[in-house]
């Protein structure tokens, strides 16, 4: 364990009865990091921040937050957390300012600090001119900056962010997405969302779990490169006859070509032409289109988008899991096969 390890979890589990919610999780989250926490629905994201935040235990495994064991010393690590959760618990009948006030004081923040506290919270989430408003009457996107003020007003190491976009327009998304990348430049910061673009553009690293289950860990752009199977292009073409796709496959090491429906310009076509990694037919592409008397608008390389990634990985994993299930189901036929064999003789 590094000595700059702000948040270090190790085999970390929760069962509810006889369903394991998360199971055996590992990560660590360096200081002054961002960490994107992905995950499809009931992957467990949210389960493993309560354990961190110490809303409730884990069954197993060991958590410590800025050096506290959440078992041993939960009231240091609730103090060193800002947490944000997914429905941001307001009061509707206090000022914007009066509710930062009750969550500074709340949290320990001296009376001597208060003011200068709560008007740099106010600050930091551009909330100076809608302070004195009943948070009754902000919009969607005020509520989540109180929310990240309350977070962050008695100015913790660690910040826990559970869906801190959902529902807001791309306007205040991106508003948001400044802040955390603000606030990450003086906290550590775990960051949960469902909207894969904002992790490429606000985290350090990438952890991704499924099943309860961490399946990858790593930078953005390593993922891209380690997934990234072969060779992609997207070629546009103006008015090409109906033979073009079949042209384009005939392409000395084209593995396969699919026709787009999301070029919006009139005549023009798109088609992903796919080949192996070590093959580039950019030259053989071009060729070929030049070589038919066909008008080549764009022919351009792609990269596998962070959605790409996150869902190939997902569906890797059921994909193992279900191997792994069949194995099993196997395995216990041939059991129950030679049982029924020994109880005939």
């Amino acid at each position: 364990m590094s000595k700059s390890c702000m948040i270090c979890a190790e085999n970390l589990t929760k069962r509810f009865g006889q369903h394991t919610a998360v199971d055996g999780v590992s990560f660590q989250v360096e200081q002054g990091e961002v960490l994107g926490f992905l995950g499809p629905n009931a992957a467990g994201k949210t389960t493993t921040m309560k354990m961190l935040t110490c809303y409730f235990p884990p069954t197993s495994g060991n958590v410590t937050i800025n050096g506290y064991n959440v078992m041993e010393n939960s009231l240091e690590v609730r103090r060193s957390i800002g947490f944000l959760p997914e429905n941001v618990p307001l009061y509707n009948d206090m000022t914007v300012r009066e509710y930062i006030e009750f969550a500074a004081r709340a949290k320990g923040v001296r009376s001597a600090d208060l003011d200068s506290k709560v008007k740099k919270a106010l600050e930091r989430c551009n909330l100076e001119n809608v302070q004195n408003q009943l948070i009754a009457t902000i919009s969607r996107g005020y509520r989540q900056r109180v929310g990240i003020g309350q977070a962050i007003v008695n100015e913790p190491p660690v910040l826990i962010f559970d869906e801190p976009t959902v529902g807001l327009d791309p306007a205040q998304i991106k508003d948001i997405r400044e802040l955390i990348k603000e606030l990450g430049r003086s906290s550590t910061v775990i960051l949960s969302t469902h909207i894969l673009p904002e992790v490429s553009l606000t985290c350090n690293r990438i952890v991704i779990l499924n099943h309860g289950k961490v399946v990858a860990t790593d930078t953005p752009e390593n993922l891209e490169r380690k997934m990234q199977k072969g060779n992609r292009f997207r070629v546009i073409l103006l008015d090409p006859p109906a033979e073009a796709e079949q042209t384009l496959r005939g392409i000395p090491g084209v593995v396969s070509v699919s026709k787009l429906d999301d070029e919006d310009r009139a005549g023009h076509v798109a088609f992903m032409v796919d080949t192996p990694s070590d093959c580039d037919a950019s030259g053989s592409i071009a060729s070929a289109v030049v070589t038919k008397g066909w008008n080549l608008v764009g022919l351009q390389a792609e990269k596998m988008s962070l959605e790409d990634i996150f869902i190939d990985i997902v569906q890797s994993d059921a994909s193992a899991d279900e191997r792994s299930a069949g194995a099993e189901q196997a395995g216990e036929d041939a059991a129950d096969s030679d049982k029924a064999g020994e109880d005939k003789e």
